[in-house]
């Protein structure tokens, strides 16, 4: 374990934004990322987990409190000998160089996840999806320590209550602590059948087709890149959390009420899925948008990007005035899909 002090977590993002942490400690075991935070729970510290720093947003002034900086490895692997493998991953490994390793030896069914920053301790969180794959499609169990009964739990998928990027660690924001996860895959050098069109276009074959894993990986890969959703360090349009909207769920009688060519999918409960990109473009917030270092991407409507030299005051300003201005037009609530930290929408 290594501890500093004020040190900046524009270094440990992947916005390149957030003020210093009073405290910071590294961990790369379990048992020392229980003891230490259940150190702070007790003296009433503030606490913040920190992965990859994909999917976070901190604030100009930092974290006035210890940052918990996880990194925990190991990949341990039982194959069941009948055509099918379980892997139980550290929540510190890295989760593209896992899935590389997936594809590698085998294992179908996150090859569309290809090229998403972060570790894999945060794909479970987040309920991380990408062209017709979601995450919670191969998870088994997460193993957790739950800060609230200060003891250890484990989920079987069925109870982590997945949905679109959610689950139940998300909406008991900071209670749970992921220790492990582990995955079921099938073996084979096949992909699991391809369910998104842009993919399939892309591929050249029929939406249901499967392909070698890695050629869908680099067909993934490459969709990515023209998004600028490839983290490069050179391309300051990659300097972004992603997609900073999640797509809206709508009553069936509120997605009526948006005009005809907006998309349109349903979802299983009977509700309505539609395209946050396609409501922040068609309510005038083009790709580009914006003034100074933050600015909507110039390849993907949905990454507000940080060119350099910008705040997080300034990137929250700017995700509030493409919220606004969809809400005005389109009577259509816009939400956050990365975690603000010490900010507010």
């Amino acid at each position: 374990m290594t501890e500093r002090t004020e040190t900046p977590l524009s270094e440990l993002t992947t916005l390149r934004l957030g003020g210093p942490a009073k405290r910071l400690v590294e961990v790369h075991d379990e048992a020392a990322l229980v003891a230490e935070v259940t150190a702070c729970d007790e003296q009433g510290e503030p606490v913040l987990v920190l992965g990859g720093g994909s999917n976070v947003v901190v604030a100009d002034g930092g974290f006035d409190g210890t940052v918990v900086l996880v990194r925990i490895g190991g990949v341990r692997i039982d194959d069941d000998g009948c055509g099918g493998v379980t892997v139980t991953v550290g929540p510190g490994e890295d989760w593209d160089e896992f899935v590389v390793r997936a594809i590698g030896e085998g294992w179908r069914g996150v090859e569309c996840l290809s090229g998403i920053p972060g570790l894999c301790g945060a794909v479970p969180m987040q309920n991380v999806g990408a062209y017709g794959q979601e995450v919670a499609d191969s998870i088994a169990s997460v193993r957790t320590y739950d800060r609230k009964q200060q003891r250890q739990v484990t989920y079987a998928a069925g109870d982590c209550d997945f949905g679109y990027r959610s689950s139940r660690f998300k909406r008991e924001p900071g209670r749970h602590l992921i220790l492990g996860v582990t995955f079921q895959f099938a073996s084979g050098d096949q992909s699991a059948p391809i369910r998104y069109a842009e993919l399939a276009r892309r591929l050249d074959v029929e939406v249901g087709s499967r392909l070698p894993s890695a050629d869908v990986r680099e067909a993934v890969l490459g969709l990515r890149r023209g998004k600028g959703m490839v983290l490069d360090p050179a391309d300051h349009d990659t300097w972004s959390a992603g997609s900073f909207f999640t797509n809206p769920i709508l009553a069936e009688a509120a997605a009526g009420r948006l005009p005809s060519d907006a998309p349109r999918w349903p979802v299983e409960d009977g509700r309505v899925k539609t395209s946050a990109a396609w409501l922040i473009e068609r309510a005038g917030y083009s790709r580009g948008f914006g003034t100074g270092a933050i600015r909507v991407s110039s390849k993907h409507t949905l990454a507000l990007t940080n060119r350099g030299a910008g705040s997080a005051t300034e990137l929250v300003a700017l995700a509030r005035e493409i919220r606004d201005g969809v809400a005005a037009k389109y009577g259509v609530v816009l939400e956050n899909e990365p975690i603000l930290v010490g900010l507010e929408l």
